[in-house]
């Protein structure tokens, strides 16, 4: 494909280029302890918030008041009140929790824990744990659908994708995918499930009805070896257009067309990227970026890293404040 009507392609896939707003980006530093707080109106680090020890997953609550912290290696699910940084508790999580999903309901927390081969569901009312439920050898993508159906845990060394009925907290299916899976995304009607394959360098679409794959992605980039391509962390666009896949210490992300399911670009960013998150008007992705420990923040309809972003040592999540929740 010629890349020079790329930016073109992109306009027309999303309908025009919005204009960006002051969300805040929160990303963990797992050798810091910390969490770094990011202005997208400035690109820069205004705040930096101690945490507890190797931070990985966060994500935010369906009202955006509280930041829900995986904290591996205190084997914890810290609770951090957005309007005042501070850690108002703990969820009992199981031990070195790596990912979670939040259930739609906003009560139900879903936790791979990659050491003890279980997913664990903890109410966060009552903050116990309701459920724990065995699956693969080390769990490390989660995912829940949309519509709450259902709850995703992927095992890196049993190559599966584990459906959870959320009814009953059970797994009813298994998806055998490629090598060391990572992460899982529902699209935004919940027909599909995208899962990242590290060690095997694909990315495998399953149809959510039958969990049977329907097409599995591959990635090749002019100079890089094979090996260095790993997909990690994805992001798909809510409009069902496009489609963003990390690919680890490949350093780059690749842009995938879901009409076709055909790589139409690959943006170069920081060193052995980890995660992505888009701004709520999806007209900004940012990229964690673990051996550079920086963020790399791209804009979307020129499909172009526009600015790097120094925060802490290994930078591995990310999630998006809205500019409308930011505590005034």
């Amino acid at each position: 494909m010629n890349m020079s009507s790329v930016p073109a392609l992109v306009l027309l896939l999303l309908g025009g280029s919005g204009v960006a707003v002051a969300d805040w980006i929160y990303v963990s530093n797992e050798k810091d302890d910390t969490i770094s707080v990011i202005d997208t109106k400035s690109n820069e680090v205004v705040n930096t918030i101690d945490v507890g020890e190797r931070p990985r997953g966060v994500t935010l609550s369906k009202d955006n008041k509280l930041l829900f912290i995986c904290a591996s290696d205190s084997d914890t699910v810290q609770v951090m009140d957005v309007a005042t940084n501070k850690i108002l508790f703990e969820l009992p999580s199981g031990e070195d929790p790596e990912q979670f999903a939040l259930h739609p309901n906003n009560k139900h927390l879903y936790i791979a824990n990659e050491d003890d081969a279980i997913a664990t569901v903890v109410d966060i009312e009552s903050r116990t744990v309701i459920a724990q439920i065995d699956v693969g050898v080390e769990p490390e993508g989660m995912a829940v659908s949309h519509n709450g159906k259902w709850a995703i845990v992927t095992s890196e060394t049993s190559n599966m994708a584990h459906w959870i009925d959320t009814e009953r907290n059970e797994i009813v299916a298994n998806t055998l995918v490629d090598q060391r899976p990572r992460d899982a995304e529902f699209n935004a009607d919940d027909t599909e499930l995208w899962v990242s394959s590290e060690i095997g360098g694909t990315v495998s679409i399953v149809d959510a009805e039958t969990q049977l794959i329907k097409k599995v992605l591959n990635f090749e980039i002019p100079g890089i070896s094979a090996s260095r391509i790993q997909p990690v962390g994805m992001e798909l666009t809510s409009d069902g257009k496009l489609a963003f896949i990390a690919l680890g210490p490949a350093n780059h992300v690749a842009v995938v067309d879901r009409s076709n399911y055909e790589v139409i670009e690959y943006i170069l960013v920081g060193r052995r990227v980890w995660h992505l998150a888009l701004t709520p008007d999806e007209s900004r992705l940012y990229t964690s970026n673990g051996v550079s420990g920086d963020v790399t923040m791209v804009d979307v309809a020129k499909l172009k890293p526009v600015k790097t972003i120094k925060v802490g040592r290994f930078p591995w999540g990310l999630a998006v404040l809205p500019e409308s929740a930011i505590p005034q």
